[in-house]
């Protein structure tokens, strides 16, 4: 656990000083701040206390930025040569791989944890259904850790950061878009499948503030099959 603990204080390190951690919080705060106080918010158009629009817009913002924080993780260690270095080290495969995958995800929930304001402020003006914004929360942490992983995973395959973030996208695309896409046009076991292997389907399914099992099985299976792909790919490495 302490050199999990090592890798990850190394890595947000490594995001900060490089300034990726101040632009993407910078830029996850503009956009879900714009979209949410100035662009179809519930709260001045429709006069509720809400913060489904900051949910909407983050959903989709995440989508896009965690491919460009994962990107570099294996991809830029792999073309310098350093993930040779890290890997005669005495660490595990798994510890590699988790403390990177904790070092993005802290950073994740800190942008989250600055859009508090916004909770603030809108608690502020009116009743607000405090169990739909706390799942509301939890929805988009568990979504970032799935995306997390794929992006290790295509980091791992290239040493090109470039192709890493295209590939996550590509294979996000599937998750985010595609597999609902499908289910509308498929009934029965098939079209269940597809609407199970749907992320917007599970986010809307926490966002009512009803955490079900079905929901927590799909983020845990997504995530675990990322980082085992991840850490098999380690491995194959070092052979």
């Amino acid at each position: 656990m302490n050199n999990i603990w090592i890798i990850t204080r190394r890595e947000l390190a490594t995001f900060f000083n490089s300034l990726m951690a101040y632009i993407m919080i910078i830029a996850f705060l503009g956009f879900s701040g714009f979209f949410t106080w100035f662009l179809g918010s519930d709260i001045f158009f429709i006069k509720q206390a809400s913060l489904g629009s900051f949910f909407n817009i983050a959903f989709w913002t995440l989508f896009f930025f965690i491919p460009g924080l994962t990107m570099r993780l294996f991809a830029e260690e792999t073309r310098s040569g350093t993930i040779e270095v890290l890997l005669t080290k005495p660490v595990s495969d798994w510890q590699v791989v988790l403390g990177k995958f904790l070092s993005t995800l802290i950073l994740i929930i800190i942008a989250l944890l600055m859009t508090f304001p916004y909770y603030i402020t809108v608690a502020s003006l009116g009743n607000i259904d405090h169990g739909a914004v706390w799942s509301g929360y939890l929805g988009l942490i568990l979504m970032s850790a799935g995306y997390i992983s794929i992006g290790l995973f295509t980091s791992s395959i290239s040493n090109n950061q470039i192709v890493g973030y295209l590939l996550a996208l590509f294979i996000g695309i599937f998750f985010q878009i595609i597999f609902s896409f499908v289910a509308i046009y498929m009934s029965g076991f098939v079209g269940e499948i597809f609407n199970f292997l749907s992320v917007p389907t599970h986010i809307e399914s926490i966002s009512r503030g009803v955490i079900d099992s079905r929901d927590l099985i799909f983020f845990l299976s997504l995530i675990f099959f990322g980082l085992i792909l991840t850490e098999a790919n380690l491995e194959k490495s070092r052979l």
